[in-house]
């Protein structure tokens, strides 16, 4: 949120910050250095703006619900899936993320193996 003086009160530029479409967070569009920012660090879900990184050109507007983290070229992302179109996306985390909203997305395969876990060993 950039904010400047006007006499005696700030005046805050909307188009430094996006508000969340869940959960309703005010969100800066650069946090610590980054040049483009695209989920909520509170809750971690996106809106479907992409159809390649940073166009911000998809038609489809929907909600992207992250699902699962993902470690590429040793960097953590999150996965989002398009609850209107199912379209998945990588995005990088940023360093104001919710460690806790990261950790449950990263222990969701634990906490419902594919397989029984007392069949093991």
């Amino acid at each position: 949120m950039s904010e400047r003086q006007s006499g005696d009160r700030p005046v805050r530029h909307e188009a430094d910050v996006f508000r969340c479409a869940r959960c309703g967070a005010e969100v800066p569009l650069r946090p610590y250095g980054t040049q483009h920012r695209n989920h909520c660090p509170q809750c971690l879900w996106s809106v479907h703006v992409d159809e390649r990184p940073g166009d911000r050109a998809s038609a489809c507007g929907g909600r992207m619900e992250p699902v699962a983290v993902a470690v590429r070229r040793d960097e953590w992302q999150i996965v989002h899936r398009c609850q209107s179109c199912e379209a998945l996306r990588l995005n990088r985390i940023a360093g104001d993320d919710s460690p806790v909203q990261l950790l449950a997305l990263a222990a969701r395969p634990l906490a419902n193996p594919p397989f029984p876990l007392d069949a093991i060993g």
